[in-house]
């Protein structure tokens, strides 16, 4: 397996993997499937921040792709990333995700981000709770009932955790560029 960037190339399979979590799962509450165009403009804006966008190659198939994204667009929350993971189905259970993870994790540690939230969509997601306990994100609250997906209310689970010194020291980098 490979982690790299995101590139152009990409783009057809990264689309591919999110339809299908829009189609068929509830770690996105997305209902309808964004286009290639809508995706491409999703990628493009964190990489405009010096984000990471990335993808997991297993021989030459994308098996999975992950980004960071401001968690808010508000200065105060410059230092503060939220993770997107997504994994195609014939590649789940094999590692896909842990490397994604660790990949962004050390990406915005060494831009000095100092604290990386998952917000992750139904609380019967246990592969995505597990893939984040594994790596040390702690559990800080759940929305109850937050989303109305398949005919069935469905709760988010936030978790997160300290990327570098975390809030044990003052910031040494200017963080994002994200806003006011």
């Amino acid at each position: 397996m490979i982690v790299r960037p995101f590139t152009e190339a990409d783009l057809a399979a990264v689309a591919a993997i999110y339809a299908d979590s829009v189609l068929n799962g509830t770690g996105t509450f997305e209902l309808d499937v964004p286009t290639a165009e809508e995706m491409r403009a999703r990628l493009a804006a964190p990489a405009a921040l010096g984000l990471p966008v990335l993808v997991a190659e297993i021989g030459d198939q994308v098996a999975g792709y992950a980004y960071a994204g401001p968690y808010r667009l508000r200065a105060a929350y410059r230092y503060m990333v939220e993770d997107s993971i997504y994994v195609a189905e014939a590649f789940r259970g094999r590692g896909v995700g842990k490397a994604l993870l660790d990949a962004l994790l050390n990406a915005c540690e060494a831009m000095g981000l100092r604290q990386m939230v998952a917000v992750i969509g139904d609380s019967a997601n246990a592969g995505s709770i597990a893939l984040h306990a594994a790596a040390g994100f702690e559990p800080v609250g759940v929305f109850h009932a937050a989303g109305w997906k398949f005919d069935g209310w469905r709760d988010v689970v936030f978790m997160q955790k300290a990327l570098g010194p975390g809030a044990t020291a003052a910031p040494d980098t200017p963080g994002l560029d994200c806003g006011r």
